[in-house]
């Protein structure tokens, strides 16, 4: 089969759109085979916590053992005659156990109108939904910190 990861995925924060738990969506996206899957909620990523919170859980064991694996490796290569053979068979073990983790995606489907943020021409202009990931831990807060909680504390839905 080949690998698939959602990359837009609603679930309860989406008011209106969403109805499924995060829980939920991680145990359906594992069962079919994903390794990860983001979380686009509509204009907010109040589903974060817990989809950050339930990935670690469910990724407990396997954290577990890539330590393991890694800890092997390092007392391995630090004997003066190293086992060559049995460091890239902890080594291959260890690629593969990686391979095992769940991999939660923070993202959010946000909203780009014409003009700024605080100006109101049209109210039949709903914008244009644009999905934003985060790559990586500054991305993270970039995505979250410093644009959807000030959009969402600003402006979020304009009536």
């Amino acid at each position: 089969m080949i690998p698939f990861v959602h990359l837009h995925v609603h679930s309860y924060y989406s008011i209106l759109d969403g109805q499924a738990p995060v829980t939920k969506l991680v145990d359906k996206a594992i069962a079919d085979g994903m390794r990860g899957m983001a979380l686009t909620d509509h204009g907010n990523m109040f589903g974060i916590k817990e989809l950050h919170d339930y990935c670690n859980g469910k990724n407990k064991d396997t954290n577990k053992r890539i330590k393991e694996l890694k800890k092997q490796i390092k007392e391995l290569e630090a004997r003066e005659q190293s086992e060559a053979e049995e460091i890239e068979k902890l080594k291959t073990e260890l690629e593969e156990t990686k391979r095992k983790l769940f991999i939660p995606i923070f993202g959010c489907e946000t909203y780009v109108a014409d003009g700024k943020l605080t100006e109101h021409k049209d109210k039949s202009d709903k914008g244009r939904h644009l999905i934003l990931l985060a790559k990586n831990e500054k991305g993270y807060h970039n995505l979250n910190i410093s644009f959807v909680c000030i959009v969402f504390l600003v402006h979020y839905i304009y009536y």
